[in-house]
């Protein structure tokens, strides 16, 4: 009887481990929940430089975007209004990232979007790559802790991961007050 428990055991944790593994790949992130974001700088729109590491302390959100994204410009009212405008005042920092885009086009595009918060330029997608796979696409958040530990992940826009999204980003913040 325990030997084969035992061996069911296995095959679900085996099971389990593997539907783990293919939504990793199939949502293109090469980080996962509880990795340290790797950091990067990226110039922005407005001139000056970004480091993510220079905002420890902070929760922080990186927003993966660019002008061709119909999902991202469905999204980044929702950042902008539900997130972005309640929390900049506080110890959060939201930074969109433009994919691969050149600085007038990322300029034209914060200004059609109507967007307050920083938008960065990716040039190659180089920081793009350091947390998904370039062949994948954006939309898709990374929320990091005070700490620079990742605590949450999103891929494309569905407005009850957005929600829940959204709970984690004020609940970190509230953590900090």
């Amino acid at each position: 009887m325990i030997k084969h428990f035992s061996v069911l055991l296995l095959i679900v944790c085996c099971f389990l481990s593997a539907s783990t593994a293919q939504t990793h790949v199939d949502n293109g992130f090469i980080v996962k929940v509880g990795d340290k974001a790797p950091d990067f700088s990226t110039k922005l729109t407005n001139g000056k430089t970004f480091k993510l590491s220079e905002h420890r302390g902070k929760i922080i959100m990186l927003q993966f975007t660019a002008s061709w994204c119909s999902v991202c410009r469905k999204e980044m009212p929702f950042i902008e209004n539900d997130i972005w405008l309640k929390l900049k005042d506080k110890k959060f920092t939201l930074i969109g990232l433009d994919r691969d885009e050149p600085m007038d086009v990322a300029l034209a595009f914060e200004k059609q979007m109507k967007i307050s918060y920083p938008l960065g330029l990716d040039p190659g997608a180089d920081i793009f790559g350091l947390y998904a796979l370039k062949t994948s696409g954006v939309t898709r958040n990374v929320i990091i802790d005070e700490h620079g530990k990742i605590i949450f992940l999103s891929r494309l826009f569905e407005i009850q991961e957005f929600n829940t999204m959204k709970d984690v980003i004020f609940q970190a913040v509230k953590r900090l007050e």
